[in-house]
Formats: structure tokens, sequence, C-alpha cells
């Protein structure tokens, strides 16, 4: 173990497998004191299990570091308040805040019912304002805080069958940018990573129904072309080290950021630019678009989902 995050409480939602336990264990092999948070239940959000959480807080321990088990949804306003209330207690306050928790219920977006489309977005998005709006007080005080926020490419290029998720990691976007202003002058940072394809129950479960769409032989299916089943994912303790550091004193000046991990590569997303324009004095009239526009602003672009 080192010392980069001694001292400092840290907070990981859905921290009970993949990509959460492996931040919870990394933070804690920096010294860090971990509330390992996890519903327990199953891929769509269904059920509850106190084991996931359980375990990875033994896993800790049994690595000589310190931990305690959370069992609350993120997605109700009074229980992400009971989960940063767990660190308070027992470690005295909050300085890192990791919103990782998600669910999935995957389907075609002509098919999909409400109550799946909210359930989704109530844990990714609406999960990481409840638990970052809890947080916040104690780190102002503090004057000191890092919030790291998992967000997804999803949320940028789209997802088939998973329209939920893709928006709500693309309101994370947002919900960072804003953050990071509101939040900065109190010595809060606010930054989010997006991982590759990491060896996730949730990708597993992607790879799975790509498999059986292919199966099906349906070439019209979107779900068998996506490239899916020529993933190689990484594991989840490979992007573990970007979100640690961006915990640490070393990153201080690291707020509003977007990083992308893939396996032991880690990138940093530009922020949005305009790549191409075209101007006129005036307005442009439909005559003149149609002329233009093919030749200049959408040249070369391709439909990704091209009518069958």
């Amino acid at each position: 173990m080192s010392s980069y995050l001694e001292g400092k409480a840290a907070v990981v939602t859905g921290a009970g497998g993949g990509i959460g336990r492996a931040i919870a264990l990394a933070l804690a092999a920096e010294g860090a004191k971990v509330v390992v948070n996890d519903l327990g239940g199953g891929l769509d959000g269904s059920g509850a299990s106190n084991a996931p959480a359980d375990a990875v807080v033994e896993e800790i321990a049994e690595a000589g570091g310190t931990a305690v088990a959370n069992y609350d949804d993120v997605s109700r306003f009074d229980a992400a308040g009971r989960i940063i209330q767990t660190s308070v207690d027992a470690f005295g306050g909050i300085d890192i805040l990791v919103n990782n928790a998600g669910i999935s219920r995957p389907g075609w977006f002509y098919e999909m019912e409400e109550e799946d489309f909210d359930a989704v977005v109530n844990v990714h998005l609406k999960g990481t304002f409840n638990c970052s709006r809890h947080a916040c007080g104690p780190m102002m005080e503090r004057r000191w805080g890092r919030i790291v926020n998992i967000s997804s490419g999803a949320g940028i290029i789209g997802s088939v069958e998973r329209v939920s998720y893709a928006a709500a990691k693309a309101g994370i976007f947002g919900m960072t940018n804003t953050m990071s202003r509101d939040l900065g002058p109190f010595g809060i940072t606010v930054n989010a990573v997006c991982p590759g394809p990491t060896d996730t129950r949730m990708l597993q479960n992607s790879i799975r129904r790509a498999k059986e769409a292919e199966a099906r032989g349906d070439p019209s299916s979107a779900l068998a072309g996506s490239g899916l089943l020529r993933v190689r994912p990484y594991d989840p303790e490979d992007l573990a080290p970007l979100v640690a550091h961006l915990c640490t004193e070393a990153a201080g000046n690291v707020n509003g950021q977007v990083f992308h991990s893939s396996g032991s590569e880690f990138g940093w997303f530009q922020p949005l630019h305009v790549a191409r324009a075209i101007y006129t004095n005036g307005r442009w009239s439909q005559d003149e678009l149609a002329h233009i526009m093919p030749r200049s602003l959408t040249r070369g672009l391709q439909n990704p989902a091209p009518p069958a």
C-alpha cells in the first residue's frame, strides 16, 4: 500500500463488483478509508443483497485497508444522503466521491417502456446528482473535495438498444461540466471518466444479446452488426489508477475534464469544438443550402444506421 490518499474518506457507489470494486480497492490501496456502496441488485436494478458490498469490504480489510459497507439505493435522494452520512459517521467526513452505480435495461427505442427508461436514468444520472448533492456540503466546509463521475462514450456516439443508458451518460457530461464550475471555488474538483469496453456484467450481457442476434441470422439487426462480438474487454483494474489519480493532490488543477480509458491507455477529450463551418451574409436559403451543404458541411458524413 502507498499513501497518496492517506487520511482521506471516500465513497464509491456501485462498488460491489466490476469497475466500482476495482476503484474501491485502488483507493484503499492508496490509504483512503472507503465506503463500499452497493444495493446488490440484478443488472436491471431488481432485488437487493448485502453480499457484494460485504465481499469487497472483506477484500479491502484483508489487504490491510479500512472499509465499511452501505446498501442504499443511489436513485433515491434520501437514501443517497444515508450513503454520504455513512462516511461521515464512520470516518469523520467525506473527501472523495466516485459516482459509478448503474443498471441496464436494454431494448429498442421504439419498444422501450417509460418505466424502464426512468429506472436507468434515475440510477445513472439522478444517482450522480443525489450523491454529489449530499457530499458537496461537507466538502465545501473542508474546502477540499474530489468527485469523479463514471460516464461512457455511449453518451457521445450512442449505443444500440440502450437509449436510456446513452441519455444518462450524456447527461453526466453536462452535469460534470456545470458542477466543476459551481464547486471549483470551494476547492472541489469534478471530473468524468469514460471507460472503454470493460469486462463487467453489463458488457457481458450486451455480448450475449449480440450473439443471440447473430444466431437468429437477421442481417438487418444493428445489434448483431454492432461490433460487440469483436470486442476484447479490458480489465476493470486497468482504469482504476486513473480514477485514483484524479482524487489526489497532484490532480488539484484538473477540473471539469473528461478522460477516456482503454486498458492502460488513458486519454483526454478536448472540449466540444466546431469541426467545420459555413457562413453567409444575411440568412441562408434552402436553394443555397441544397447546393453548398453536401459539398462542405455534410461532405463525407455517413448514416450510422441506413435503411434496411
